[in-house]
């Protein structure tokens, strides 16, 4: 069953364009995602189709009004049902998002991604909707759009089918808590540099042990953080034994 994203957006076109490159492309042409970009904007009961106001008790900026996307909302959800389905609001002030997240979201049947501009969005919307407020970093971005992107790509790497090799995403940082070890390909010396001989030599046993090696002391090196969880999880393992 494929994997369906349903993007609330003010700019549908920025989700559209940027996903149909790629690997994401790919997967959309084989249908193993499916992507639809809802214009809140759509939803605005006026003339003029504003959906944003100024801030009560003031303040800089602009805020989305509530109505329109919880219009946006209630619509979608009569045609997707709630069935198996994450709501997520990107959002500086929620949990940030890291590969178990992107492993765990990737069993769902259906993903909707909530995209706030301005200076966000109404929180009367976001109490009747209810969704997971997500991050993807400590800082500050123009709108939703970008953040929903970079997690429809991790999440559809995780699906089967996607990558050209069952193995792929389970190489890569992250997946096991270590960054992934260095790579080369040809040719063999490059500027005097020479591909680590393990590599060429075809023995499997002994290149995995190598990677391995090397993704603890990369991971040891450039992302102490990481390397203690992980530390930590070996422990863990071996007590239980």
């Amino acid at each position: 069953m494929a994997m369906n994203y349903y993007v609330m957006t003010l700019f549908p076109e920025l989700i559209m364009d940027t996903m149909s490159h790629s690997i994401t492309k790919r997967a959309l042409e084989k249908g193993l995602i499916n992507l639809e970009a809802i214009n809140i904007r759509d939803y605005a009961q006026n003339k003029n189709r504003h959906v944003d106001d100024y801030i009560y008790g003031g303040g800089s900026g602009m805020l989305i009004q509530a109505e329109p996307v919880w219009l946006c909302y209630k619509d979608l959800m009569k045609r997707i049902g709630k069935g198996n389905t994450r709501v997520l609001y990107m959002s500086p002030q929620g949990r940030t998002f890291d590969q178990s997240m992107a492993n765990a979201l990737s069993h769902n049947d259906n993903i909707v991604f909530l995209c706030g501009h301005y200076e966000g969005i109404d929180e009367r919307a976001l109490e009747l909707i209810n969704p997971i407020h997500v991050s993807i970093g400590d800082f500050v971005l123009t709108g939703g759009e970008l953040p929903a992107i970079m997690m429809m790509d991790a999440i559809t790497r995780q699906i089967s089918g996607v990558l050209g090799s069952d193995d792929s995403a389970e190489d890569e940082s992250f997946y096991n808590g270590l960054l992934e070890y260095p790579q080369y390909t040809r040719p063999p010396v490059y500027e005097g540099l020479e591909v680590p001989q393990v590599l060429l030599s075809g023995n499997h046993k002994l290149i995995n042990e190598w990677r391995l090696d090397k993704s603890i002391e990369r991971t040891k090196e450039r992302r102490p953080d990481l390397y203690k969880k992980y530390k930590d999880k070996r422990k863990k393992k071996k007590k239980k034994k």
